[in-house]
């Protein structure tokens, strides 16, 4: 599979909760603001081509470049993290390992609760981002197209997300083991990004639960949210204070720079379970000192595991061989995008030697028919150039070889 473009070879660079903890990867976390400001600067630099994902387990950036430093040092500029921060916790892949770690987060082999599907819709969204920023080319829109197909047909065609074990999911398992009596207590909901809303479709789906409030920044949207559903009661975001009094278990899904809770929102004397789905960090982690408030994180759901989780185990070969499916028809592509350039100019050096040859002959014959002399040697233009595509077709392996003795016998530079 040919990926490199010109000098510029694909990475992805970043990290994920495999090395990082929940407060670190929070360092890490890029604002959709900045992801805007380091799409803008990463062009001035020449790098035009870059999706960035930044999700509560995993910030990555995906692009083209002289070398993986350029990604890191956008990466490190635009959050709060640190290059030696970096280096310790980092993953870094490059060309063919890029392509397929890809292929493996799309389709939740790499989730931090195995095939959690929420990584799918966060997936799209980051490269919705890069496509209105302008950051993206065909190139990464038939990797990111594949990938997406790969996993739908995952989803389709496999149990790997069976059941109902996600982030949000696991949040309210979480709640239910520690109140069997969930559906008599007081439920807010913080945030209606996808967690959020999967959070309360799930608290819906999984309880008789009547007394659930949603608290969002925008309230329009929280208004539009609850339409569906007949037991949300939605609150002003000024009213947080006040809603948290009566509230047992709070859920917090916002994905803010800043803390959205802190001591300053809560009681002294009110029990409060707290359950921090946001990246980085909305929840002060200081709340846990106080004796009333049980404060749990991401990494500390996704230890929360069943015989899903078993079974999903037992289709990570089915979803492999769809991924490898997937993988060698973008393959295909790529390297047909490679050999195309290079057959059109074997074209037309082939079209060029052919007219100089007809001039030079229809000066020497006598009533020289140049129309028929054209038709005939446009036969053979046609059928050298059919034998090097068949030959390029058929020998993948060697491709790069076969363009650049090309372009030394008929005079074109290698494209």
């Amino acid at each position: 599979m040919g990926i490199e473009r010109s000098n510029k070879k694909l990475y992805n660079i970043g990290l994920s909760y495999k090395k990082a903890d929940v407060e670190t990867r929070g360092a890490f976390s890029i604002s959709k603001e900045n992801q805007v400001l380091l799409i803008e600067d990463a062009k001035l630099k020449g790098l035009d081509e870059l999706v960035i994902l930044s999700t509560c387990n995993r910030t990555e950036i995906t692009g083209f470049a002289n070398h993986p430093y350029e990604l890191i040092e956008l990466l490190c500029k635009y959050s709060k993290g640190t290059v030696d921060d970096f280096i310790k916790v980092s993953s870094i892949h490059k060309n063919k390992d890029a392509v397929d770690h890809l292929f493996r987060i799309g389709t939740g082999l790499e989730s931090q609760i195995l095939g959690d599907y929420e990584i799918v819709s966060q997936l799209k969204q980051a490269f919705v981002n890069a496509k209105q920023n302008k950051s993206t080319g065909a190139y990464m829109e038939r990797l990111f197209n594949s990938v997406l197909q790969a996993s739908k047909e995952v989803k389709n065609k496999t149990l790997l997300s069976s059941g109902t074990t996600s982030t949000s999911y696991a949040a309210i398992r979480y709640a239910l083991n520690e109140f069997p009596d969930m559906d008599s207590k007081s439920i807010t909901v913080l945030g209606l990004g996808d967690i959020g809303k999967n959070t309360c479709k799930n608290i819906v789906e999984y309880s008789s639960n009547k007394n659930i409030t949603i608290v969002n920044r925008t309230h329009s949207k929280a208004i539009e949210f609850a339409k569906d559903y007949q037991n949300l009661e939605v609150k002003h975001y000024e009213e947080l204070k006040e809603v948290l009094k009566t509230t047992d278990i709070l859920f917090v899904a916002t994905g803010a720079n800043a803390y959205t809770i802190t001591k300053e929102h809560l009681c002294d004397n009110k029990n409060l379970l707290i359950l921090d789905l946001s990246m980085p960090e909305n929840v002060d982690v200081s709340v846990k000192k106080m004796s009333n408030i049980n404060l749990v994180n991401v990494d500390e759901l996704s230890k929360i595991t069943d015989k899903t989780l078993e079974k999903r185990k037992e289709e990570i070969p089915k979803t492999e061989a769809i991924i490898s499916k997937y993988k060698r028809e973008f393959g295909i592509w790529v390297d047909g995008r490679k050999f195309t350039p290079a057959i059109n100019a074997l074209k037309e050096s082939l079209k060029e030697m052919q007219q100089n040859e007809i001039n030079y002959q229809s000066k020497k014959i006598e009533n020289f028919n140049r129309e028929q002399a054209e038709a005939i040697t446009d036969r053979f233009v046609q059928k050298i150039t059919t034998q090097f595509i068949k030959h390029l077709k058929t020998n993948k392996c060697s491709i790069n070889d076969t363009v650049s003795i090309m372009g030394d016998i008929f005079e074109f530079k290698n494209i």
